[in-house]
């Protein structure tokens, strides 16, 4: 038998040496790959898009309409779920807390993403921080409506009624936090009324209370007005933006009525967790952009009385400015109305 050679110690670190420095950035390249690869291809599966609100109102028809075309552009269903609890605040702090990989996305509002601050304390979530915008969605004028039978014949009627009956009167909204709350809110204040509120788990049921003539009047977003109001179930005031919808030509604008501080509309955004992937975010831009082109969601959006935003109110930064501005605008507003009760 020959005698065992061994390999100088010196020769063996250098082979290890070697090795670590060809097969280590190997394996960090697989490690980084891996992952890029992943965003490359998304989507791969089903995205789930949490709604805030019931099925049924304004939020949930916008998020139905723009989602089934993106679910087309991005080739997987978009699977929509009605979270509904305390206002959006429920299904928006469960946004925050998702796996940001773009399988969970949120139609957030001025609500979820605004007036809360204000309004909620010690708010779970931060609008500005927790979350990646991907981009507006729709602007919707909000109208003052009543039941069909309520005394008042105009706007300025309205009002003086309103004021001096306001003990015995109910008000519906979705709960604090939500565009139907806060227009009230504003409202109330501008008149100097506290009729009461109750809350109701969406502008959908709200919407419904106020049909059946169990509350007097309330603040909605017009995709939620314009059918009821069509088909004669209740009757509308004023719309709070400073000209008059198209889809309701013969409502006066709230200036024109003799209120022009009331100056009020919504809007509906969508938003991923914050550290969602920069690729992933921008595949969803560019599904929801395409979406807003499209000239059948066009149509459905305009028909319900929506506004569908401009080229340069699209987009992630656009909507992260816009997030910032009406933060600042509404805890102003909120500061000087004070609570609804």
């Amino acid at each position: 038998m020959g005698t065992p050679r061994f390999r100088p110690f010196a020769s063996v670190v250098l082979s290890r040496v070697v090795l670590s420095r060809v097969v280590l950035p190997l394996v960090v390249l697989a490690l980084v790959a891996a992952p890029a690869a992943a965003q490359s291809d998304y989507p791969r599966r089903p995205i789930t898009l949490i709604v805030p609100f019931a099925a049924g109102g304004p939020t949930d028809t916008i998020s139905r309409i723009v989602g089934e075309h993106m679910s087309r552009t991005l080739g997987q269903p978009i699977v929509f779920e009605n979270s509904v609890g305390a206002p959006g605040l429920t299904a928006s702090t469960r946004a925050m807390r998702a796996n940001p990989d773009g399988y969970l996305i949120l139609m957030g509002h001025m609500g979820t993403h605004a007036t809360a601050v204000s309004l909620v304390r010690n708010l779970a979530y931060d609008p500005v921080n927790d979350f990646s915008p991907i981009g507006l969605v729709a602007a919707t004028a909000v109208l003052i409506v009543a039941r069909k039978d309520f005394p008042p014949i105009d706007l300025a009627e309205f009002l003086r009624y309103v004021k001096i009956n306001a003990s015995s009167l109910k008000t519906a909204h979705a709960g604090v936090g939500s565009v139907s709350f806060t227009s009230a809110l504003l409202l109330n204040y501008l008149i100097q009324a506290k009729p009461s509120a109750l809350p109701y788990a969406g502008t959908g049921p709200a919407m419904t209370a106020l049909a059946r003539g169990q509350v007097d009047f309330m603040c909605d977003q017009i995709v939620n007005v314009v059918p009821r109001l069509q088909g004669g179930a209740i009757k509308a005031y004023a719309v709070g933006t400073r000209e008059r919808n198209p889809v309701l030509p013969s409502v006066p604008t709230a200036g024109e009525a003799g209120l022009p501080e009331f100056d009020v509309s919504a809007w509906n955004a969508l938003f991923a967790p914050k550290g969602a992937p920069q690729p992933v975010l921008d595949r969803l831009t560019d599904a929801l952009d395409r979406a807003l082109d499209d000239d059948t969601v066009r149509g459905r959006l305009l028909a319900l009385g929506a506004g569908v935003p401009t080229k340069e109110r699209r987009g992630q930064q656009a909507l992260a400015a816009l997030v910032k501005s009406e933060i600042a605008r509404w805890s102003q507003i909120i500061k000087a109305a004070g609570p609804l009760n």
